[in-house]
């Protein structure tokens, strides 16, 4: 195995776009101090590095908590715990481990460290990260072996955000049980308020809703080749978007995301601001309960979303042109798939979208049976993606222009994702990076068994092909055959209404000598260097 494994071909034109908008250094690194701060429109959702599969949640536990292999900026591999691996047989992988590496309390990490979180991860969100992993063993304190349920040529890909924890640290504070976000105890559980990692620095404070402060760990074992500058960095959660660009242009913040596209012009002619922004690998769309029997909005009444001419007349009445003109500011790209080309079972042809047409939408009505429409409700973040809410509410009046009385439901996605995983929702908005950027990740975990799948659907034959899909390098013809097929039967089922891959815009002052923009989305503080004083 290569030292640095090159991601998929499919990933090098995003990768060269956010290589084009990465900020080049102008300035020497500082010798002095520098507090850097920055903020987004919501807070992360707790500290345990098990627990909530959320964008801004992941890139902030990966300054404190690392994995064995992780992605860089440009979606490539790199060894981080693990120094290296190698492929035993089809089904077992060696991971040699990170030596003279520890904690930031100090203890040693080791092989019973990688075990331990194997164990633990499975219990909530982040379990999909070692889904494909039967078992795991130590061959002795520096080495694992983990032997897959069947051959998974993309483990290394799936392991990217399979964070270790200290075995010993989980032991003495009672933290085996993991608690997401929303659930009973999570406010009090020890692992979501305080952390423990190998990472480049150390959480020293945390208070939900206001901050997150984090300082540099002077035993990183790859200090040496850490440039940031940074001696305090200040996370801020700042859910209002004139708020957010009022503390940038007062010097509060040294970076604000997302910059509201409204506001561009204005950023751009700001004094000592600079844009820096590109494409992502996250798509947004709207998704169906396609398994309740009865109406969320019409007790009594058949659910009508169960009905897949329902669903296309649904598909047909979005006019995404207008949508990406208006609302977008031609900042975006349609979509017809849940998966941009950056991702891995990506299919140009497929990506096609169906024709806006609302005729067509009130003929399939009539003949599913509601030629007068139905009651119902959109239910959307209003503060987490790019102008969530204005296209939540372009697209109800959309609905409406085709007899559908649609409403609109906006708020706060804290607790817009604690009302989805209790399965409030019947028609909703969510937007999604695959971690492993490879369509197994959406096909498992928004189509399949995977918890964000808050509309249940279920297919035995996209199933079927997914499972063929995953034994199958990412280089094998058969693979993209699959994968065509695969999106073929969704397009005959539309269990979502693809909109965008949505853009990333960040808004950067003059204190920042090097900012490198993800293309996995957010912020991790290593790609940050910041001008000397």
């Amino acid at each position: 195995m290569l030292f640095k494994t090159s991601f998929r071909a499919v990933l090098r034109g995003a990768a060269a776009a956010a290589a084009l908008c990465a900020v080049a250094a102008v300035a020497p690194a500082p010798a002095g101090a520098s507090t850097f701060t920055w903020a987004t429109a919501n807070d992360i959702l707790g500290l345990d590095p098990h627990a909530n599969n959320h964008g801004v949640t992941n890139a902030m536990k990966s300054n404190f908590y690392e994995p064995l292999v992780r992605r860089e900026a440009d979606g490539s591999l790199s060894p981080a715990l693990a120094e290296r691996w190698e492929v035993v047989n089809p089904t077992t992988w060696r991971f040699h481990l990170r030596r003279n590496v520890r904690f930031h309390d100090g203890t040693p990490f080791t092989a019973a460290d990688v075990l331990m979180s194997l164990e633990r991860v499975r219990q909530n969100d982040m379990a999909y990260t070692v889904a494909s992993i039967a078992s795991g063993r130590a061959v002795d304190d520096h080495t694992v072996e983990f032997t897959t349920r069947s051959p998974n040529p993309i483990l290394l890909q799936d392991l990217t955000l399979f964070f270790i924890m200290s075995a010993n640290w989980v032991q003495q504070n009672n933290a085996m049980a993991v608690a997401r976000a929303g659930q009973p105890g999570a406010n009090t559980a020890f692992a979501q308020l305080n952390a423990n990692g190998t990472g480049p620095f150390r959480v020293t404070e945390r208070v939900a809703d206001e901050r997150t402060v984090l300082v540099p760990n002077p035993q990183y074992w790859g200090a040496s080749n850490m440039n940031h500058g940074i001696t305090r960095a200040v996370f801020r959660p700042i859910a209002s978007a004139p708020t957010r660009l009022a503390a940038l242009l007062s010097r509060e913040l040294d970076i604000m995301y997302h910059v509201p596209l409204q506001n561009v012009p204005q950023v751009q002619q700001a004094q000592g601001v600079r844009l820096v922004q590109g494409p992502t690998a996250r798509s947004i769309y709207f998704a169906f309960d396609v398994e309740r029997a009865e109406s969320l909005d019409e007790p009594g009444r058949p659910n009508p979303l169960r009905d897949v001419r329902v669903r296309r007349a649904i598909y047909q009445a979005i006019d995404m042109g207008t949508i990406t003109r208006v609302v977008l500011r031609n900042s975006t790209v349609a979509a017809g798939i849940p998966i941009g080309q950056a991702i891995g079972g990506f299919v140009p042809a497929a990506n096609e979208r169906l024709p806006f047409d609302p005729d067509a939408s009130r003929r399939l009505l009539t003949e599913a049976g509601f030629p007068n429409g139905f009651r119902l409700t959109l239910n959307c973040p209003n503060n987490r993606y790019v102008n969530d809410e204005a296209i939540c509410q372009a697209a109800t009046a959309m609905l409406q222009r085709v007899g559908i009385q649609a409403r609109l439901d906006a708020m706060p996605f804290g607790r817009f994702l604690q009302r989805g995983g209790a399965g409030e929702y019947q028609f909703y908005m969510l937007g999604w990076t695959p971690g492993n950027f490879d369509i197994t990740n959406p096909g498992r975990e928004l189509l399949g068994e995977g918890s964000f799948n808050w509309g249940r659907f279920r297919d035995d034959r996209m199933n079927a092909l997914l499972a063929e899909i995953s034994t199958l390098p990412p280089d094998n013809p058969r693979r993209q055959q699959l994968a065509a097929e695969y999106w073929t039967r969704f397009r005959e089922l539309l269990p979502m209404v693809p909109l965008h891959q949505e853009p990333q815009i960040f808004a950067v002052r003059e204190t920042v000598a090097d900012f490198t923009m993800r293309v996995q989305e957010d912020l991790e503080l290593r790609h940050v260097r910041m001008r000397g004083n």
